[in-house]
């Protein structure tokens, strides 16, 4: 450990940012094969690929909803453990990561209740297609079986992350991915077990990436221990986790209600036709392989960020920040002009008929327009939770989704039809992300000179919220 802290104190800053990022970023490349290898090989079932894949179109915002609770504890808990590892406070970082442990385990347990009594009302008010409610139901009561351990491991992976250990929180993803692929298609075809077969492999492959990850705090490697003496209820260091998550699992919650909303009113729009509730799958995988890993980006620099803002560096941070805002406004751009140059790749990556072809062809352009602003959006918003602004982020996680898109959806799909469901992302992308550009570009240097004093005068106590 003191070979890594020390690497992120003094270590040569583009070097050490490609250390922390690139793993990272592989991991959330990897969640991408792991969100959209379930919809490749359900959509090639005879006969009923195509109410298989809107079927997981509308279960995938529901199971954001669980991720969004993995996120309140563990991206809300990770960064204020390195912040008091910055301070050399590694009695609270330990009782930190204890306590979100706790509060992953006893959420996990309690949607896992909720979304097995109650999934096909559930699927059915996040605007189901009548001819998939079966299979997105029976999806559902699978995976909320493994809920606990699908919380657990995306909510404990940053606490290894946190630590500087960016592989190894990039292979629990890999691992569990792996098995997912290699089950995916013996499940579903070989046992003859379609849609129930995928929802099965999901669950199996997050069980063995929790068992990964649990055994590695077990490991000398991990500062960070289970320990009953640590994990006695505070209310302070719990407001102090999730006040911080919360611009995190909003992010994510309001990606759950935009997809509800684009749901539901496609369904509206076009009376139920599975085709363009298809479509709007393949474009949300679509929009998942640029946001993810910029949120990898993010996610890799926050040890580097909460370590080294604990400690008040700020022409470190300042350098540190840059380096990663040129390499996420590259990777930005190419894939954004990819993806507009040739739509139609994720017509072929995920077999659509022809008719779902041709929407995706149509409209992907209008759908993915603003998402080179995602370079701020995912990179730098998660940041700016690592800088402890849990109020700032709050507010620009909520402008783009819920200020913005989501009635900007109501109001075009009312005018425009289907299609208005479509331009509604895409506008919705390019004028938060202006928004959200301005505000950051001009508070980060604000928020690094503020800490700098603190430190330098002695008053560096709590970490802020504002």
């Amino acid at each position: 450990m003191k070979d890594i802290t020390e690497q992120l104190k003094s270590g040569k800053i583009l070097p050490l940012v490609l250390k922390l990022t690139v793993p990272a970023v592989v991991a959330q490349l990897i969640t991408f094969l792991y969100n959209i290898v379930d919809r490749m090989f359900v959509a090639k079932i005879d006969d009923v690929g195509m109410d298989a894949l809107a079927a997981l179109g509308i279960v995938l915002p529901i199971t954001l909803i669980i991720q969004a609770f993995a996120n309140l504890v563990g991206l809300g808990g990770s960064p204020r453990a390195s912040i008091k590892l910055g301070e050399n406070d590694k009695a609270e970082a330990a009782r930190i990561f204890n306590t979100a442990f706790v509060l992953l385990t006893s959420v996990g347990i309690v949607i896992g209740l909720v979304a097995f009594f109650s999934a096909r009302q559930i699927v059915v008010l996040f605007g189901c297609p009548e001819s998939a409610v079966g299979f997105a139901e029976s999806y559902l009561r699978i995976y909320s079986a493994g809920t606990v351990f699908v919380i657990l491991a995306q909510g404990l992976n940053p606490f290894i992350t946190a630590q500087g250990y960016s592989v190894t929180a990039m292979l629990s993803v890999l691992i569990g991915a792996l098995v997912n692929i290699a089950l995916d298609p013996l499940f579903i075809f070989v046992f003859g077990m379609g849609v129930n077969g995928a929802s099965l492999a999901t669950v199996v492959s997050q069980f063995i990436s929790f068992v990964w990850i649990i055994v590695f705090f077990f490991t000398k490697r991990s500062m960070f221990k289970l320990s009953v003496a640590y994990m006695k209820p505070d209310a302070k260091r719990i407001f102090g986790i999730l006040s911080l998550g919360f611009s995190p699992f909003i992010m994510t919650v309001t990606e759950c209600a935009i997809q509800v909303v684009f749901n539901v009113n496609l369904n509206f729009a076009t009376s139920g036709d599975k085709d363009y509730t298809a479509a709007l799958t393949v474009m949300l995988s679509a929009l998942q392989l640029i946001s993810l890993p910029l949120n990898g980006l993010g996610y890799g620099m926050q040890p580097f960020v909460s370590y080294n803002y604990g400690r008040g560096d700020a022409a470190r941070l300042k350098s540190g920040v840059k380096c990663v805002t040129a390499v996420a406004f590259a990777f930005a751009a190419v894939v954004w002009t990819v993806s507009m140059a040739f739509p139609q790749l994720y017509a072929y990556l995920f077999s659509a008929s022809d008719t779902v072809k041709e929407i995706v062809v149509e409209y992907t352009p209008l759908f993915l327009m603003g998402s080179v602003m995602f370079f701020v959006q995912m990179t730098l918003q998660n940041i700016n939770v690592a800088l402890g602004q849990a109020r700032s982020a709050l507010i620009l996680a909520v402008l783009r989704k819920v200020v913005i898109l989501i009635p900007l959806c109501f109001v075009l799909t009312h005018y425009c039809g289907y299609k208005g469901v479509y331009m509604s992302e895409g506008i919705a992308d390019l004028v938060a992300g202006l928004i959200t550009a301005t505000v950051i570009f001009v508070t980060f240097p604000k928020v690094f000179k503020a800490r700098e004093w603190e430190v330098m005068l002695g008053k560096a106590g709590p970490v802020r919220d504002d």
